[in-house]
């Protein structure tokens, strides 16, 4: 019997990196698992990787940006297996740059993907979640959050990620539904390897540079992440709502 038998997870941006590794710890631990995603290549990979391993999952090509689209999703996700019990938003882009070279289309893509991004599945899963009395609902923030040089856009869009998770805790709380964010410090993710290449450095560089830093003296990984997630999701993590667990070897302010 796995933790998460007859429950059905969403996770946006679920075909690579965190978003995979969520996926993944879900479908292990017995739930049935949606994702949605615009890479239409890596979403194929993810869904023969699954199959090959013996998981069902659903997926669709859908940009959480375009609310009609996460609607056509969701329904075809609970169509098909019943339910949206879990919503992992995990969407995310980067656009780095220092203020002074960042352009107003790296601003808003940011902005769009994660906040907007988050809005539209909330929004959308929330009426399934009401009607059954029940839900989770997973943000993936970061420690930029608290300030990254390079990513005003990013940063600002992760801490946007945080008032949003305490506002929907005290809205939907009463329906059963909680709400919680995941902030991830280094994790080896693709999404690193390209911060890597714009800054200059090998990737390895990267990862021993960011070592360093981290008191418990390993860089993350996706599983790290999904760890925190099936906390939050949890049956027996009902009265944790509205909380931000920093999740990056260490603490932080």
């Amino acid at each position: 019997m796995g933790r998460f038998d007859g429950k059905v997870a969403l996770v946006t941006g679920g075909s690579r990196g965190i978003g995979k590794g969520v996926a993944e710890k879900f479908l292990e631990e017995g739930a049935k698992v949606g994702i949605i995603d615009v890479n239409e290549e890596a979403l194929a990979e993810a869904e023969s990787d699954f199959s090959s391993k013996g998981f069902e999952v659903f997926t669709k090509v859908a940009s959480v940006t375009e609310i009609d689209q996460v609607e056509q999703a969701v329904e075809e996700l609970v169509n098909q297996f019943g339910s949206v019990d879990i919503l992992v938003n995990n969407a995310g882009v980067i656009r780095d740059n220092l203020l002074f070279k960042m352009s107003s289309d790296d601003w808003n893509m940011v902005m769009d993907v994660h906040l907007k991004g988050a809005f539209n599945c909330s929004k959308v899963v929330q009426k399934y979640m009401v009607e059954q009395k029940y839900g989770r609902i997973i943000n993936i923030s970061s420690t930029s959050a608290l300030g990254n040089r390079g990513q005003a856009n990013y940063s600002t869009a992760k801490a946007g990620l945080q008032g949003f998770t305490k506002t929907l805790a005290i809205e939907l709380g009463k329906y059963g539904i909680t709400a919680n964010a995941v902030a991830p410090g280094f994790i080896e993710t693709d999404m690193t390897k390209a911060t890597a290449e714009r800054i200059g450095i090998t990737f390895e560089q990267l990862v021993e540079h960011s070592v360093s830093q981290i008191p418990v003296g390993r860089s993350g990984k996706p599983e790290d992440i999904a760890n925190a997630a099936l906390f939050y999701a949890d049956e027996a993590s009902s009265f944790v709502s509205g909380q931000v667990i920093y999740v990056a070897g260490g603490p932080k302010d």
